[in-house]
């Protein structure tokens, strides 16, 4: 791993790196077939959702429990991670197979978001849960008061459009899967009977759907 990884790190997280390791798996994709950043995105999420959680709790004393659910399930979305990572110039440094890469990756919400949490574990981890929190204050100080709900899913505003629309239900197929078996690409279709339909590609079938949700809801304004 470079010099220049170990001092963005440093840098970005705000704690010079101790075990290096750690971070090079955190931004690791699993289309390199190494040791990738799953597990640490798996406690980084808790770790986050703990920060968050605290913070609310004392920053909103007189709130109710689902106001501050909300306010939580904001922060802690996808959206918002990967709005993270891009500040961070996260793109550059997470590790990804030819394809992958090709496909779009380095920009993918999902792909950043994941890899924003994963930092966060491995934080965690090296240096320990003063160092996560400050860490996650520094980054959503701005956006701590900002959101009052999670940004609406693809999937669901669409369902609400057609709802609203007095349409049937959005209706999503597989149209196409190629690449090796162990890095897939899916294609999906998703259509609404009267009103159009879009396709989109993603590493998983939830990966396409949502971002056929997603071309479907531009196209239809």
């Amino acid at each position: 791993m470079s010099d220049d990884f170990a001092r963005w790190i440093g840098s970005t997280l705000g704690a010079a790196p101790g075990d290096l390791d750690l971070y090079q798996r955190a931004t690791t994709h699993s289309s390199r077939e190494e040791s990738d950043y799953e597990r640490l995105e798996f406690l980084g999420d808790r770790v986050l959702g703990l920060v968050i959680a605290r913070w609310l709790y004392e920053r909103h004393p007189d709130e109710p429990e689902g106001k501050l659910s909300w306010r939580l399930n904001a922060l802690v979305s996808g959206v918002v991670c990967a709005e993270i990572g891009r500040e961070m110039g996260l793109g550059a440094h997470v590790r990804l197979g030819k394809q992958a890469r090709e496909d779009g990756a380095a920009d993918s919400d999902n792909v950043l978001g994941d890899v924003v949490e994963a930092l966060i574990g491995a934080l965690y981890l090296d240096h320990g849960f003063d160092a996560a929190q400050a860490f996650v204050r520094t980054r959503w100080e701005g956006r701590i008061d900002d959101q009052r709900r999670a940004p609406q899913h693809p999937k669901s505003a669409l369902q609400e459009w057609a709802a609203a629309h007095r349409r049937k239900p959005p209706v999503y197929a597989v149209t196409g899967c190629d690449g090796p078996q162990h890095n897939p690409r899916f294609t999906v279709t998703v259509s609404i009977k009267g009103a159009g339909e879009a396709s989109a590609e993603g590493t998983s079938k939830q990966e396409a759907e949502t971002a056929a949700a997603k071309a479907l809801l531009e196209q239809l304004g």
